[in-house]
């Protein structure tokens, strides 16, 4: 068994790819439209035939309320590793992201939170070694 694809609820697609893609990083892998939709995914460029994260509409009544919780008790919705936290929460910054929690050392790896301008929180983690 292996992680194939996993997804994200978004606000808007196209304002969602923009993100993940011009200020995260990543490369989109599909993008086919799909009614007033699209079957969007982007993937690592370090591994592009790999996981996949579908950026997926959020329509479903439950998404609200869902996420509304996550946001408004801080929890983040998907979790990304990085080489190095400190560097990736300066690069961010720098491209305007918003943190709502810095760099923190808990223990055998490093974390941040951020906001990712579609109604998720995000975290990045690296492993100590």
């Amino acid at each position: 068994m292996r992680i194939e694809l996993t997804g994200v609820f978004v606000h808007d697609q196209a304002k969602a790819l923009a993100f993940y893609t011009d200020v995260l990083g990543f490369q989109t892998r599909h993008d086919i439209p799909l009614g007033q939709d699209r079957w969007l995914t982007v993937v690592s460029p370090d591994d592009p035939d790999g996981p996949e994260l579908l950026l997926e509409p959020s329509h479903h009544p439950a998404v609200k309320p869902y996420r509304d919780a996550l946001m408004a008790d801080g929890i983040p919705l998907a979790q990304f590793a990085v080489d190095d936290v400190d560097a990736e929460h300066q690069r961010l910054t720098e491209a305007g992201v918003t943190f709502t929690v810095p760099p923190t050392d808990v223990g055998e790896a490093w974390i941040a939170v951020f906001d990712d301008t579609c109604g998720n929180l995000v975290q990045i983690i690296s492993a100590k070694s």
